[in-house]
């Protein structure tokens, strides 16, 4: 037995800061994001958009043309963030990006 046998183990969860870096790279054009739900970001107006970014799953909460938030990301290890309402500045991915990130984010769905 190694030790990655163990099923017991429970897998880390992502950090908001892990979080972020994947969509900084998605911004900075390190990593393609494309769309996965069916529905355009126009039918979604408000609503969840899924996109996917280099195998990341991420759910994001379009709020009439603004990311308001992202709500699930889910690694390509299968490791997961969810939104929390009740969690303080800081621990959403999209609060950490600078003011120009989050502008180029709010761009990114709209040419999906």
């Amino acid at each position: 037995m190694t030790l990655t046998d163990c099923p017991d183990e429970p897998t880390p969860a992502l950090t908001a800061r892990e979080v972020c870096q994947v969509l900084r790279d998605a911004i900075f054009g390190r990593r393609a994001m494309v769309r996965v739900c069916a529905r355009t970001r126009d039918e979604v107006y408000p609503g969840m958009l899924m996109v996917d970014t280099g195998g990341w799953s991420i759910t994001i909460f379009n709020d009439c043309d603004e990311v308001d938030n992202c709500e699930h990301y889910i690694s390509p290890d299968g490791r997961r963030w969810s939104f929390d309402s009740e969690d303080h500045f800081g621990r959403d991915p999209i609060a950490l990006l600078s003011t120009w990130e989050h502008q180029t984010l709010e761009r990114m769905p709209k040419a999906l």
